[in-house]
């Protein structure tokens, strides 16, 4: 094990380093972003409504331009931090714990002439190698949940943002109101023993000295993406396997998309895009 990641961020990084998992979230969502999608229809292409989500998330910025710089934390394949640096050419930090995903990143950026805008990072978001008030603008899409210490994770976020800056985000969390219990079956799927709530992150960034812009509250996307993936899982199940994506990893997925889709119509889960600036 390497002792620099906490047990939960390493159990994540071996997790998207796997070639199961690489190779098929890059099938399924297309190569580009592997977050939750805004869906228009029920049979849209995951990586349009996934795009969607980017484009609606960079809308709320108040205050980017080629001067600013931002940082993703979780940045996956980085599509996020492509779109932003061709819209605004901004300087964007790509920082994400598997490496596998990294090297995708990396070869994409060159391929579309932004690697002199982007820098993809190995590393770990509860500890971020950067000064203080380096950032203008912090991002991440549906990564925090990996985290043993979300609390820490926000810390992070107030050291390294400028004051003015801005933090946008979304991430698969528990309701408010959730029972205790309900959620077991995913956490156990996912290594995790708690997910964050809406109420948790606007708690935590008030303390850490932010004013909340906005809880945009789409939690009924959750459903819909991921039935989205487990119909686009079960359609081109042949053609994962072609790909060397396992067995047992497909039914293991299929299992674990019911539990999230099941804890959604439930109204366990919650999700949305939170925006809130530094003071």
């Amino acid at each position: 094990m390497n002792t620099q990641y906490s047990d939960a961020v390493q159990t994540a990084r071996e997790y998207y380093n796997s070639e199961d998992a690489d190779n098929f979230y890059y099938i399924v969502w297309g190569g580009e972003d592997i977050h939750i999608g805004l869906y228009e229809s029920d049979t849209e292409p995951i990586a349009d409504a996934s795009r969607r989500t980017v484009r609606h998330m960079a809308g709320k910025i108040q205050n980017i331009d080629k001067q600013s710089k931002v940082i993703d934390l979780g940045a996956g394949y980085g599509g996020s931090m492509r779109y932003l640096a061709k819209t605004h050419g901004c300087h964007c930090v790509a920082l994400n714990l598997s490496e596998v995903e990294n090297e995708r990143d990396r070869q994409m950026n060159a391929e579309q002439g932004l690697d002199k805008l982007i820098d993809v990072v190995d590393g770990d978001f509860t500890a971020l190698p950067y000064e203080d008030n380096s950032f203008d603008v912090a991002w991440s899409q549906d990564a925090f949940l990996h985290s043993g210490d979300r609390v820490k994770v926000l810390e992070e976020v107030a050291r390294v943002l400028k004051p003015g800056g801005e933090i946008i985000f979304t991430d698969p969390m528990q309701a408010d109101d959730c029972p205790e219990g309900v959620l077991d079956p995913i956490l156990a799927r996912i290594h995790l023993d708690t997910l964050g709530s809406p109420g948790f992150y606007r708690e935590q960034l008030k303390k850490l000295g932010f004013e909340e812009i906005e809880f945009e509250n789409l939690s009924h996307q959750l459903c819909n993406h991921y039935g989205r993936v487990l119909r686009e899982l079960e359609s081109r199940e042949a053609e994962l396997r072609d790909k060397q994506v396992s067995s047992d990893y497909i039914e293991r997925m299929k299992k674990g998309l019911n539990h999230w889709i099941e804890g959604g119509k439930q109204g366990h889960l919650a999700w949305g895009i939170l925006h809130f600036r530094k003071k």
